[in-house]
């Protein structure tokens, strides 16, 4: 081609440019986000335009750990570090995240602006000042992606945490779906509802039970978008196999109904294909259950006087596990420390405690039966309560206040306190207890940790079955957790794995996104360490690098023996390694493809981004650079 046809050729090219779609734009030139240092940054007459089409409800993100960074040992600085303990206190912040950071990953960094979305028109009204703009977009809710998907620098953020509508209905039917659906109870609740509201509602109000997390200041949204598992899950199944219908804000700015029968491939990427991928939710409907007679604990430490009765211990407890615990009464989780202690910290639910005790006392006999190598370190609890109280923060609050001890009441009491206290006296729930909280702000005083966590190393693993299934794999199994104990501390999670749920629980999780190996896992381990409140910069609070990259090198070295007896099953998306190699297979496993497919179809330009989301593949590291 010679100079004149070549100019020529650019020229037609050049023309071309205002009449083609943003998407083959961003397919053949070099596509990059508008950051505030732009010159084609909106101006402020453009902000103030969304911010009267919101009514009002754009507001600046401040960063609020600026002032331990300026006035480190002002009053200011040090309410706020007693503050970054207080989940609700982050979560009534934009411009922090319940994870503070990941060494060498990310640090939470606020937005320019945020929408205080009310409703689904505010949310439609920030995804097309987005869209139109260029600019990097942020959901945010509950806020605790460990991954960091919802915060970004220089970005619009989506702030749902004031969409806390709740309705429980006794007869529902998805749009579309009067046809082929039968009624059933549900709830619907607004896109900023978190774990404890909806357990108020649902349970503590209401009588019924609705598929959250466990902990308490998750959100709904983005747990159902992660697929989603609760204490109870092993009996109810996933929180994205609970789904019935969502309202969702796509990125071409329509608010859609996506169901069963409307939208039904929207519908179910939704259900486990990650959160704020495919559009922001502004509304979700669950079904919720009946509730049992009982929700209760077995809450006990053993330790092992050697490695070699350790190395038995382990062995007759997965032998145990198989034989009395692989059912959909029990839950949550059992901890292998390297100091020789196994750790049960376990969840029923529909028996009483003379039924957990039945359950359990083989187990407790072939530890007497051995005094010199096995201890129980303080009493062996066995708890149940009415499930309606469960999450009735009023109820352990008359009960067991947490400045009343000890206490009195009988034999009730002196079993259930083993459960709401541990060896050092403590309550094992914490309240908001700011001027003005209201009274329900509660959350496991186990979680506290998780506020302002900077995170070293994270990494989970779906264990199958296949591992219970005889007397060898059992071997495997307990050797597998043996070697891994002595690297790390490991947590078996086994509400996170469905294999031995219902076949109704099974059914609706088989119909999510989700990597399949759900379905066939007893429990997803994880391993994890950090440190915490951190954050870079802080003096007194930094980040430990050096620490931490050792951390994420054990907790690597640590699963890779768990590995070598499971294979590459995969990893649950809301709770792994924030460098998870191969994450498409990882996470969704075979619904990869599809989820692909559907994210090309919905949000063809990638106005949704998050790391290790789908489509994210396509887009630099920070999600402002189109590769």
């Amino acid at each position: 081609m010679n100079r004149r046809a070549f100019l020529k050729a650019i020229g037609s090219a050049a023309a071309l440019v205002p009449i083609l779609p943003r998407h083959l734009l961003a397919a053949t030139m070099n596509f990059h986000r508008r950051r505030p240092s732009d010159a084609s940054w909106p101006s402020k007459s453009a902000w103030k335009q969304l911010n009267d089409t919101v009514g009002g409800n754009l507001i600046p993100v401040n960063f609020p750990l600026s002032i331990l960074k300026s006035a480190p040992e002002s009053a200011d600085a040090k309410r706020l570090l007693e503050n970054l303990r207080n989940p609700y206190y982050i979560g009534e912040q934009p411009g922090l995240t319940q994870t503070l950071g990941w060494v060498d990953a990310w640090a939470t960094k606020p937005s320019v602006y945020a929408v205080a979305a009310r409703n689904a028109n505010d949310i439609a009204a920030a995804v097309n000042f987005a869209r139109e703009n260029n600019l990097r977009l942020v959901v945010r809710g509950g806020g605790h992606s460990y991954q960091g998907t919802s915060n970004a620098p220089d970005s619009l953020m989506v702030w749902t945490r004031h969409m806390n509508e709740i309705t429980m209905h006794p007869a529902f039917v998805p749009q579309g779906c009067e046809r082929t659906m039968q009624p059933q109870p549900a709830v619907t609740l607004g896109a900023g509802v978190i774990d404890i509201q909806a357990y108020d509602a649902v349970t503590t109000k209401g009588g019924r039970y609705v598929q959250g997390g466990g902990c308490l200041t998750v959100g709904l949204a983005g747990l159902v978008q992660g697929g989603g598992f609760g204490s109870f899950s092993k009996r109810y199944g996933s929180a994205a196999g609970n789904l019935l219908e969502a309202e969702v804000v796509t990125a071409d700015g329509q608010i859609r109904i996506a169901n069963a029968c409307t939208n039904p491939d929207l519908f179910w990427a939704l259900k486990g294909g990650g959160g704020g991928s495919f559009g922001v939710v502004s509304k979700l409907t669950m079904r919720t259950h009946d509730l049992p007679e009982y929700f209760g604990a077995a809450n006990f430490t053993i330790k092992a006087g050697s490695d070699d009765d350790y190395r038995r211990l382990i062995r007759e407890f997965v032998s145990f596990y198989k034989e009395q615990l692989f059912n959909d009464h029990w839950g949550e989780q059992v901890s292998l420390r390297p100091e020789n202690k196994l750790e049960i910290k376990m969840v029923s639910q529909g028996l009483d405690i003379e039924q957990s005790k039945k359950v359990w006392q083989p187990f407790l006999d072939w530890i007497a039966r051995s005094p010199h190598a096995y201890s129980l370190e303080g009493q062996t609890p066995f708890a149940s309560i009415p499930a309606r109280h469960f999450w009735d923060a009023d109820w352990w609050k008359e009960h067991w206040p947490e400045a009343a001890f000890p206490r009195n009441g009988g034999i009730l009491h002196a079993l259930l306190d083993e459960i709401l206290v541990h060896v050092m006296r403590q309550p094992i729930l914490s309240f908001d207890k700011r001027p003005g909280a209201e009274p329900n702000r509660a959350w496991w005083r186990g979680n506290t940790g998780e506020a302002g966590w900077f995170i070293w190393g994270y990494e989970s693993l779906w264990m199958p079955e296949s591992l219970l299934e005889n007397d060898d794999s059992q071997q495997r199994l307990a050797d597998a957790l043996f070697a891994s104990s002595r690297i790390s501390g490991v947590d078996l999670h086994f509400n996170k794995g469905l294999a031995g749920a219902p076949p109704d629980a099974i059914a609706g999780a088989k119909d999510t996104a989700m990597n399949p190996a759900v379905l066939t896992a007893f429990a997803l381990v994880i391993v994890a360490d950090g440190q915490g409140p951190a954050y870079p910069g802080i003096p007194g609070h930094e980040p430990s690098v050096v620490k931490g990259r050792k951390a994420a090198a054990r907790i690597d070295q640590c699963v890779n023996q768990l590995r070598a007896v499971t294979g590459e099953t995969g990893a649950y998306w809301s709770e792994s390694n924030y460098f998870e190699k191969g994450w498409q297979q990882a996470y969704w496993g075979s619904n990869y493809p599809r989820l692909a497919e559907i994210k090309k179809k919905y949000d063809p330009d990638g106005l949704f981004f998050v790391h290790n989301g789908v489509g994210s593949e396509q887009w630099s590291a920070d999600g402002f650079t189109k590769l």
